[in-house]
């Protein structure tokens, strides 16, 4: 093997290890680490959109104040930010913020974001029903 295929070859695996995995769409509903909150999320748009809303709350005390927000919209229309990534305007418990939803596998994603770009939250998200 000569040392530019050597060195192509190095390139290549090096470039695709650092690529993320390919995760399929993430249609269905998603559970917080958390265990008390379940999104439904959806591609809409022109598909590569990405929609959802907060469809479940757990019985704990504090979920009472959240149920006005259920079955509302948490996320309209985010965009493609990159590979398993969407990006934009998202709304939860009553509080607008600019985040981020990146989809790690089939069945993990995380979603971030920033209320006043100085209040920063990550959860990490799994899929209960697809």
């Amino acid at each position: 093997m000569t040392a530019i295929t050597r060195l192509a070859l190095a390139a290549a695996l090096t470039i695709g290890a650092a690529l993320p995995a390919t995760a399929a769409a993430p249609n269905g509903v998603w559970e917080l680490n958390t265990k008390d909150t379940r999104f439904a999320l959806q591609l809409c748009g022109d598909g590569t959109q990405l929609c959802g809303q907060l469809v479940w709350l757990s019985d704990a005390d504090y979920n009472e104040q959240y149920k006005p927000y259920l079955n509302k919209p948490m996320a309209t229309a985010l965009r493609p930010d990159g590979a398993n990534r969407w990006k934009g305007k998202m709304q939860l418990f009553g509080h607008s913020f600019q985040g981020t939803i990146t989809a790690h596998s089939d069945e993990h994603m995380t979603m971030s974001g920033c209320a006043f770009l100085v209040v920063c939250k990550t959860y990490e998200m799994y899929l209960v029903a697809p």
